[in-house]
């Protein structure tokens, strides 16, 4: 077995393509090998920002022939089915085998392929790779890039180390010859550097100052970082992105401390830190909890005066940046965030839900009814409309215009420095909580209003204009809006029926079109965009998030289903999870195992029988809809017959003791069930269901439901319908599964 090292030379690699350049190349070089039927050892993939390598271990010298069969026309085929198969095959019919295939002799082509030298596919597969490869962004270069078929790369391909074993792999790829050379550190050692193979090919770059691995220069940075800052008496606010970001810019990395002036630190902290992150890639540093005015910068050379002039440089480039900073959160400061909040009115939301303005106009008035009504409870009003006018106002500032991850932090400060009160501060701040999994979810009432309308707005906006998210597609990242939503409601324990919240956002939204075009064309506009089909579209959308955000949990999304979906319903997160918490370990026991089993055979009968109950046989009589049954005088003599009829089955005949048993145990359980929902017992709601597995269980045991008597089966028929009836007080067991 032989090992292979491939290395791609190349000017510098952007840190954050490197790695899925990695695993790309892994992902090429596997399926070149698999194409040739090698299987490889061990693949070792690096990079640096001049090159990326492959080590493949315990390759075959040669890979095995491979026995080739064709299947021909059968025996007694026309002639021409036969010389047509000769031509294709090569080979002459007395060479052909003969085989039964499914009772009919039938003629094979057999032969074998023979095996190649793996020198010979890895030079075959190298070019392949480097024309398949899929950069990000690439780019041609030198004469050849006039043409369109020229190679691509990331950046100009300067050179190809091809070895296996000790022996060159013969191969060109954008006019590059494969050879045993590359090269060292751009600054130590910029000469050529031999290589003998993959065994030495590690060891011979790091004595040429270059760490080729990057794990490696990921522990230098994040260790040597930490180390430096120490020895400052300070402590390292740590940043992965920056470690892996800082090992993609080096090849040889020496983590450096530096200071900045003191006067800069009276910018907010974030500011300073997202300037050192963003605009340099430096680290901050902390003393005593706060931020200090140090920074970690990271090297790619070894100086000899310990790194004191690349500070030097450093600090200039920081205080360049940090001075604009500087100057944003001054000029900021002299306009207040009221007057910046009118600036709202030049930026357009969506074209089809008017301006930024527009949309906070929105957001204040749901702010004002979540308070006034309760549904944030301990809120005031005033204060949740004063912070939601305010809540993008920061959008239109110096700091957010350079820094756009800034938003709503920047609002909070400026609105704390404006003297604003601190539960409004803290709104604006927050207000775009949580935008993600395991981001803080606000619990501040104030915040919570104003976080909650303002996904609430979007959602609902984009449902009424009809941009829905569709399969992977969600440009305006509804799903995240409601996740934000469902995690606001369970943290804080909301008791907010989606649909009536859907409902008043949505006239939010009309209101403010009739302003624009008038009653008489927003009528139209109204019953299509706002009709009863929205306010079941965005809480069923409610629910599909809320199994993706439960499913973590290990709650079943046929559970959720059997709550959430009830023919009536609440469309209340807080509750119904409670139910679908209760009704999931319900379901895990014995008992409830057991009546779901007894439900579903109850369900069964009766949709084989196609029972409705007596409104359904009275809707088939009068041949209206159920609904309309009460205000209609019309069918009052159907009521009366059809009750007539059942009284006189229920008066002529008696029950057997199994249909009396469970006739005693739902009048027991359906009460105590229907009253523990209401009181949101629903431990309590399941254990009186549960009282109904043995009735039932005995029922089924003892009693042929489809007697040849009607009145039997008429009673009996109408004994599981009120089973049926009383285990969907609870939930909707058609829709467990199992």
């Amino acid at each position: 077995m032989t090992d292979f090292l491939l290395e791609l030379r190349s000017e510098e690699i952007p840190a954050r393509m490197q790695a899925g350049a990695r695993a790309d190349l892994e992902k090429l070089f596997r399926k070149e090998l698999s194409a040739a039927g090698i299987v490889p050892g061990a693949i070792t993939v690096w990079s640096t920002p001049r090159r990326l390598a492959l080590i493949a271990r315990d390759l075959p010298e040669a890979t095995q022939p491979v026995r080739e069969e064709t299947k021909g026309p059968a025996l007694g085929a026309p002639a021409q089915a036969l010389e047509g198969f000769l031509r294709k095959t090569g080979l002459t019919q007395d060479q052909l085998e003969v085989r039964d295939l499914k009772g009919k002799d039938t003629y094979f082509a057999v032969g074998e392929k023979p095996g190649r030298q793996v020198a010979d596919v890895l030079a075959e597969a190298i070019p392949t790779i480097v024309r398949a490869f899929p950069w990000p962004k690439s780019m041609r270069w030198g004469a050849g890039s006039i043409s369109t078929e020229s190679t691509r790369w990331v950046r100009p391909l300067s050179g190809i180390v091809a070895i296996f074993g000790e022996e060159l792999v013969p191969c060109e790829a954008g006019g590059i010859q494969s050879g045993f050379a590359t090269l060292g550190h751009r600054f130590h050692h910029p000469g050529e550097i031999t290589i003998g193979g993959a065994h030495d090919y590690a060891d011979k770059l790091r004595a040429c100052h270059v760490i080729v691995s990057h794990e490696e220069r990921q522990d230098i940075v994040r260790i040597g970082a930490a180390e430096v800052a120490t020895l400052g008496g300070l402590k390292l606010v740590e940043d992965e992105g920056l470690v892996v970001e800082n090992a993609g810019l080096t090849e040889w990395p020496v983590p450096l401390l530096g200071r900045f002036d003191e006067a800069f630190l009276e910018v907010p902290p974030e500011v300073i830190q997202l300037t050192a992150r963003v605009n340099q890639k430096y680290f901050v540093c902390e003393a005593d909890g706060k931020l200090a005015n140090a920074f970690v910068c990271t090297a790619n050379i070894e100086a000899n005066d310990g790194g004191e002039a690349i500070v030097a440089g450093n600090r200039k480039v920081l205080a360049a940046r940090l001075s604009d900073a500087r100057f944003f959160w001054d000029t900021d400061r002299k306009t207040t965030l009221g007057e910046q909040a009118k600036k709202l009115e030049r930026i357009t939301f969506h074209e089809k839900l008017g301006t930024v303005a527009d949309k906070v106009e929105r957001v204040a008035r749901l702010s004002d009814w979540l308070a006034s009504e309760g549904f944030v409870p301990n809120c005031d009003p005033a204060l949740a409309r004063r912070a939601a006018e305010l809540c993008k106002a920061d959008l239109v500032t110096e700091m957010v215009g350079e820094f756009p991850e800034l938003q709503g932090l920047m609002g909070g400060y400026y609105a704390r420095a404006e003297g604003l009160p601190d539960v409004v501060a803290d709104a604006i701040r927050d207000h775009y909580k949580p935008v993600g999994q395991g981001d803080e979810v606000p619990t501040a009432p104030v915040t919570v209003a104003v976080s909650l309308a303002d996904k609430l707005d979007t959602l609902v906006s984009f449902f009424v204009i009809k941009e829905r998210p569709t399969g992977s597609r969600d440009p305006f990242a509804l799903r995240r809006a409601a996740l934000g939503i469902i995690e606001i409601i369970l943290k804080n324990g909301l008791r907010l029926e989606l649909d009536y919240a859907t409902a008043r956002a949505a006239r939010l939204i009309a209101e403010q079109r009739e302003r624009s075009v008038g009653a008489e064309a927003n009528h139209a506009w109204v019953s299509e965009h706002c009709s009863a089909e929205l306010y079941l579209a965005v809480p069923e959308f409610f629910v599909d998030r809320l199994k993706v955000q439960q499913r973590e949990a290990g709650v079943r999304h046929d559970i959720i289903d059997a709550v959430f979906k009830l023919d009536v319903r609440k469309d209340e997160i807080v509750g119904n999870l409670a139910r679908v918490h209760a009704l999931q370990a319900f379901i895990g026991t014995d008992d409830g195992a057991n009546l779901l089993a007894g439900y579903k055979r109850a369900a069964n009968i009766l949709k084989k029988e196609d029972w409705h109950g007596l409104e359904g046989e009275i809707a088939r009589t009068g041949e209206e809809d159920p609904l309309a049954l009460v205000d209609d005088p019309d069918l009052a003599p159907v009521i009366a017959a059809k009750m007539a009829e059942r009284h006189q089955v229920e008066r002529n005949y008696t029950p057997e003791p199994a249909e009396r048993a469970l006739i005693d145990a739902l009048a027991s359980a359906a009460p105590r069930a229907e009253q523990a929902v209401t009181a949101e017992d629903f431990a309590g709601a399941m254990a009186a269901l549960a009282s109904l597995r043995a009735p039932i269980d005995a029922f089924f045991d003892a009693v042929t439901v489809n007697d040849a008597d009607p009145a039997k089966r008429h009673a009996r028929l109408a004994l599981l319908d009120q089973f049926r009836a009383a285990v969907h007080n609870v939930a909707d067991f058609s829709r467990i599964e199992g």
